[in-house]
């Protein structure tokens, strides 16, 4: 089960820099209103061994003429409604601001965990003007200053401690198949393709967290779990800024998932978002099928499909190793291939190679492109063996892992891959002491 803290509050009270120290990273989602461009922020923060998602949303206003404002504060509101805590933020150099108390009073009424943070507190002197935000009826505050970092580590400590249990999860062990992507691809319509053909192929699973239901699919020899965004289609009356709102729910989805569909509309080809939900898949290391819908509405000739999938490549890239299936979710085109590829990225999902074949084929690697020596320091790597992990990771024992970089291990991943047949899953890479 994914767990969300949600970053709100006014404009320009240093949000966003919060989400970044948190996340140690930047993912962008680009809005595709008319003429407006802007970032909203999603991404994984790890303290003391505990993962969770964190959203950064726009700055919050309140009685605003600007439509792009109104369509921000809508983001704020599916934020507040999907997080399990809510990080409310404040500038202290400020003061109260009416906006602080619009929001304040927003929050009270959700209910939700709700985490006062006044940002910017420096010194002593602003530590001791932090104390007028008790004023907000929030209770206590965390101080800190989102751009040095000071007071980060207590507040991330708080929030791991308040954050909801993993429930114990009752479905059975058999693989968990998400679909995701953009709204208006098809997702609904390969949902009913698959589980319409017959009624009597699937058994409905009470999900054990709020937003997935899982539904059983037995046919073709086929036994896996339907990870079905039901949450995204019940909040189907909220037509403005869906796309914000799908990403939310995709966090949640692919966490639950084992494998991904991930559809793109085929009129359209691969886009910004599509390529924000890849990055997704790929860093929660899920298997991945790229699935291209209303492929019979494209005028083809005879190398269209392998054009198109060039590119979807060339955009995803360096991770390109994974099927890409062109299919017609409405007009039931190429739906028993989704059910064999899934089952094929599960078996390399959990495929297990005996050491003593990895280290035979070691030597090889490391003749065929030796790693970079380091300040006059060569790599000697002795030998490989797979980690007893969820999906392939393997570990090379070396002398100096600390000197070896991502282009080497991207290197032994593709070889890996040549080698071993890990399509639609990632492969992880790790350098340890020997």
């Amino acid at each position: 089960m994914s767990r969300i803290v949600a970053i709100v509050g006014r404009p320009n009270v240093g949000k966003s820099t919060l989400f970044n120290r948190l996340t140690e990273s930047r993912e962008a989602i680009v809005d595709e209103i008319s003429g407006v461009t802007r970032d909203r922020n999603y991404g994984l923060c790890t303290w003391n061994g505990i993962t969770f998602s964190v959203i950064d949303t726009g700055g919050y206003v309140k009685n605003s003429e600007d439509i792009f404002e109104e369509e921000i504060n809508k983001q704020v509101h599916f934020a507040i409604d999907e997080a399990d805590i809510i990080l409310f933020m404040v500038d202290v150099t400020c003061s109260v601001h009416e906006l602080d108390s619009s929001v304040a009073d927003l929050l009270r009424k959700t209910g939700k965990k709700v985490i006062l943070i006044v940002n910017k507190v420096d010194n002593n002197e602003r530590l001791l003007d932090a104390a007028e935000f008790y004023s907000l009826g929030l209770g206590d505050y965390f101080p800190l200053s989102s751009i040095n970092g000071s007071g980060t580590g207590e507040l991330l400590d708080y929030v791991v401690k308040n954050l909801p249990e993993q429930p114990v999860e009752m479905i059975p062990e058999i693989p968990r198949v998400a679909i995701v992507g953009r709204p208006n691809v098809g997702k609904s319509s390969l949902v009913n393709s698959l589980l319409g053909e017959d009624r009597n192929i699937v058994t409905p699973v009470p999900g054990t967290t709020r937003d997935s239901i899982y539904t059983r699919y037995r046919k073709f020899r086929h036994d896996f779990m339907l990870v079905d965004t039901a949450g995204l289609r019940k909040k189907g009356k909220v037509s403005e800024d869906i796309e914000f709102y799908s990403v939310m729910r995709a966090i949640r989805t692919i966490e639950n998932s084992d494998i991904c569909l991930l559809m793109i509309d085929a009129t359209r080809g691969i886009e910004a978002q599509d390529l924000n939900i890849v990055s997704l898949i790929h860093k929660n290391n899920k298997g991945m099928i790229i699935l291209v819908n209303k492929w019979d509405l494209i005028k083809k000739e005879n190398n269209t499909a392998h054009l198109f999938e060039k590119e979807i490549k060339s955009n995803t890239a360096p991770f390109t190793d994974f099927p890409v299936l062109f299919i017609s979710a409405t007009n039931k085109q190429r739906i028993h291939k989704i059910l064999d590829t899934v089952g094929q990225v599960n078996e390399n999902r959990n495929r297990k190679i005996p050491t003593s074949e990895l280290n035979d084929i070691l030597p090889e690697m490391v003749r065929d492109n030796p790693p970079p020596a380091l300040k006059g320091k060569h790599i000697k790597i002795k030998y490989v063996t797979q980690l007893p992990v969820y999906t392939p990771a393997f570990a090379f024992f070396c002398n100096l892992p600390q000197y070896v970089k991502e282009p080497y291990k991207r290197y032994l991943e593709n070889r890996m891959r040549e080698k071993f047949d890990f399509s639609g899953v990632p492969v992880r890479i790790f350098f340890r002491k020997k």
